[in-house]
């Protein structure tokens, strides 16, 4: 299966200047986002919890969206926007390795859930379609519904439908929408729907954070963060490690029951309900669905991506100290140098197998060695690191998110409210779906 080409165009050059306003906005936007911390809004016995990767967000898309009324020193224009979508991935590597290095030491209790962890997978892959299809019908949406809905929307999904009816069908009008809702609010969305269910006390938050486990860093960055923020010390690192294990499946096998499973359950689906509850609205007129914004790509090479995890690891250090209150002292560096070098193993490992085996996988597979009983040294490792909370490092990777989403917001307005209804009826149903899969096996263990 071949991914469709964004742009034929060359990879333009970093300027410098645009790089360091980039990277200065980010620092000022986690700074402020720590300082401000924390809130939480009563809703009936429920409560949602603001946590500060979502001010990092909405700052960031802020200052993207008001560039032009900026003096040009503070503006985060195109070039700044698309740089800062290069670097969220390799920056995101940072979170995951962190995420592998809990995993490896919850090995024994994420292996006590039994089936709990592996069924709960059909929950995020249909999901989906469950929750998303009939509300995208009742709105008057057509096929653009199955491209909506059969997944949460992220690029592999972009390719499968690119492949199966075009991207210029109704299908692939339908998850260009659902990737952009997501990218505009999807972690918005899903944080605070994690947190209000966190809070209820219904579901076990082991079984929430698998449901966390999207398959999208971002948006599971941000339910795992609203889910751990509720829990003691000690729950809240087996909500981040069992977040973490949800997340590499759902990367590893999303491609395939995407493809073989979710897509043809969702086409079904569809050919069933649409007599049914389908209705005709200026939603069901199919009309070209405005591009996203130019892509202008940054490839980065490897000296340049050490870069990033270097800058981006500092700026998680100071995240660590003003959210957390840990010093910085030789502990934290240390264990901020361990989770870089992950990256920069896991990485080696992805360049050295020619690139067919995902990045996350090989750090995620790092991470958890390095704090497995298979390695000598994993007690000295997983206190190191352990001195670096993943909370610290999900407020910049979500900050460049944020830096990142103005580019999109011009496409995005042709789409309406419809999409983003069920782009949220979606998002939430793969979270739903897993979580309550789990909770059935997790049941004996609450």
């Amino acid at each position: 299966m071949s991914v469709p080409a964004v742009s034929s165009m060359d990879a333009p050059a970093v300027k410098l200047s645009t790089a360091c306003r980039m990277w200065i906005a980010a620092l000022a936007i986690v700074i402020v986002a720590e300082l401000i911390g924390s809130f939480s809004i009563a809703v009936g016995p429920a409560r949602i919890v603001l946590l500060p990767l979502l001010w990092a967000l909405l700052m960031g898309a802020a200052l993207g969206l008001l560039a032009r009324r900026l003096p040009a020193a503070a503006r985060i224009d195109l070039d700044a926007q698309h740089l800062a979508a290069a670097i969220l991935q390799p920056a995101l590597l940072l979170f995951i390795a962190k995420l592998g290095l809990l995993v490896g030491g919850s090995l024994p209790k994420i292996a006590a859930t039994g089936f709990g962890l592996v069924f709960q997978e059909f929950g995020h892959f249909l999901g989906t379609a469950v929750f998303g299809l009939p509300v995208a019908l009742l709105l008057g949406i057509k096929r653009q519904a199955i491209g909506a809905t059969f997944s949460v929307g992220r690029e592999p999904s972009l390719a499968i439908i690119g492949e199966r009816f075009g991207m210029n069908s109704p299908e692939g009008h339908g998850v260009l929408a659902e990737y952009l809702t997501g990218s505009v609010f999807g972690t918005v969305f899903i944080a605070l729907l994690a947190g209000l269910l966190a809070s209820s006390g219904v579901f076990h938050p082991l079984a929430l954070a698998m449901g966390a486990g999207v398959g999208s860093g971002s948006m599971m960055a941000a339910a795992a963060g609203s889910i751990a923020a509720q829990q003691t010390p000690e729950m809240a690192r087996e909500v981040a490690a069992f977040a973490g294990a949800s997340n590499l499946i759902t990367t590893t096998i999303g491609t395939y029951f995407t493809l073989y499973l979710s897509l043809p359950f969702t086409i079904w689906a569809y050919r069933h309900l649409e007599p049914l509850i389908g209705r005709r609205t200026v939603a069901s007129i199919d009309e070209p669905v405005e591009a996203v914004a130019e892509s202008r790509p940054f490839r980065l090479g490897f000296g340049m991506l050490a870069l990033v995890w270097l800058l981006v690891g500092a700026i998680g250090v100071c995240a660590n100290r003003l959210g957390f209150g840990t010093p910085v002292d030789l502990r934290v560096l240390g264990g901020m140098g361990l989770i870089v070098a992950a990256v920069a193993v896991g990485y080696a490992l992805y360049l050295l197998t020619r690139r067919r085996v995902p990045a996350v996988i090989w750090v995620s597979v790092v991470g958890m060695f390095l704090t497995s009983p298979a390695f000598p040294a994993a007690a000295l490792v997983a206190d190191l690191t352990g001195s670096v909370n993943f909370l610290a490092l999900a407020t910049p990777i979500i900050t460049f998110a944020g830096l990142s989403i103005a580019k999109d917001v011009p496409a995005f307005r042709r789409l309406g409210w419809r999409i983003v209804v069920t782009s949220f009826a979606a998002n939430a149903g793969t979270f739903l779906g897993a979580t309550l899969i789990a909770q059935f096996f997790m049941h004996p263990h609450a």
